[in-house]
């Protein structure tokens, strides 16, 4: 029987905290080290036209877009886009961020297989997460219809699997960030090792809205995965 204080709560509480832990960790490494003037004085948007421009690609724009660590590359529209905290800020932590999403559009340029993947998921994942949840409570009302219950709880694994999809891709354009920063034109070695902070806090959110998905699928499959019709 599922209470209302089923102890399985305890999973998603666990993955909310971690969540939140991650997400604390990064805006506090983030802002620390936005605070460190790089000593070359580019700024993050300059950083990202120059980091474009050495590497072929003619394609993508970049512009500013209003919000904190709200950074991005859409690869459909060819476009950079940069936070007002990345885009005129010439701290190390903005320029590592804005290299970071120019790893993005070099996967995108060099045709990174996880990044098409990941694309190629993105309307699976958003039904699943769109519909899970709705498909499994029609099938508890319905006296427990575990055929809708587990078409539900397969929907909400494709919103886990786009987001282990993620993490290589998230953290191949952090390696190729560090790669293009360590070559002197834009940090010095003493930077480089404050980016590495930066971009390794940011992963982390990554892992953490994987591991919280994880547990809310462990709690699904703990309720409803061994129900049987026909008793």
């Amino acid at each position: 029987m599922i209470g209302f204080f089923d102890p399985t709560y305890l999973l998603v509480i666990l993955g909310l905290i971690i969540c939140g832990a991650a997400s604390a960790y990064v805006n506090r490494t983030f802002s620390k080290y936005n605070q460190v003037r790089s000593e070359k004085g580019v700024t993050g948007t300059q950083a990202a036209q120059f980091i474009l421009q050495q590497a072929g690609i003619r394609d993508v724009s970049v512009q500013p877009i209003s919000g904190d660590l709200t950074d991005n590359y859409n690869a459909q529209t060819k476009v950079l886009s940069l936070s007002s905290s990345t885009a005129e800020s010439t701290s190390v932590a903005a320029i590592g961020v804005a290299a970071h999403e120019c790893g993005h559009a070099i996967q995108d340029a060099r045709h990174y297989v996880p990044l098409k993947l990941r694309a190629a998921l993105v309307p699976a994942a958003n039904i699943g997460s769109t519909l899970s949840f709705p498909l499994i409570l029609i099938g508890v009302f319905m006296g427990m219809n575990q055929t809708l219950i587990n078409v539900g709880i397969v929907l909400f694994s494709l919103a886990l699997l786009f987001q282990i999809v993620t993490l290589p891709v998230e953290f191949n354009a952090s390696l190729r960030a560090i790669k293009i920063l360590s070559d002197g034109q834009l940090l010095n070695t003493e930077e480089v090792p404050l980016v590495k902070k930066v971009l390794f806090a940011a992963a982390m959110t990554y892992v953490a809205g994987a591991l919280a998905t994880f547990l809310q699928l462990l709690r699904l499959l703990i309720l409803f995965g061994g129900n049987r019709r026909g008793d």
